[in-house]
């Protein structure tokens, strides 16, 4: 019989709450290990305010597809506005999870983590430009 709290998704999930415990409990993160040097944690910051500036751009680009397209399809308007929008609130969300995961390693010696996160953006920006390039054409063609 398998043990329920041996499970790699409950160990999963643990150091997920507790990931999430950090976001409003920093000087729990103080406690751990030693301060690094602080060009390093404020290194670490101004990164995290890039990618909040990347959302805060999803956010408003959602807005504005909503509020200046309005001749365009409903269904597609509202579609691209939504992707864009959650988008946004995907971005904010695993800046701050990225941000939180780098000081933890900072303090405590350990090489910073790896993310796929900004290839996935990158990727999608991509593909949302190229869809809007090819709207623009056929509005402007038709």
């Amino acid at each position: 019989m398998i043990d329920a709290d041996r499970t790699p998704d409950r160990g999963r999930l643990a150091s997920v709450v507790a990931d999430v415990r950090l976001w409003f409990a920093p000087e729990r993160l103080r406690a751990e290990g030693e301060t690094p040097d602080y060009r390093f944690s404020l290194a670490n910051e101004r990164t995290f305010l890039a990618w909040l500036r990347t959302a805060m751009a999803l956010v408003g680009g959602g807005f504005a597809i909503d509020q200046f397209l309005p001749d365009t399809d409903r269904t597609l308007r509202l579609a691209a506005a939504l992707t864009l929008l959650a988008g946004g609130a995907v971005c904010a969300i695993r800046a701050l999870n990225h941000w939180i995961r780098c000081e933890r390693a900072m303090r405590r010696g350990e090489d910073l983590p790896a993310s796929r996160f900004p290839v996935v953006l990158g990727l999608a920006v991509g593909v949302i430009a190229l869809v809007m390039v090819a709207l623009v054409a056929v509005r402007w063609g038709g």
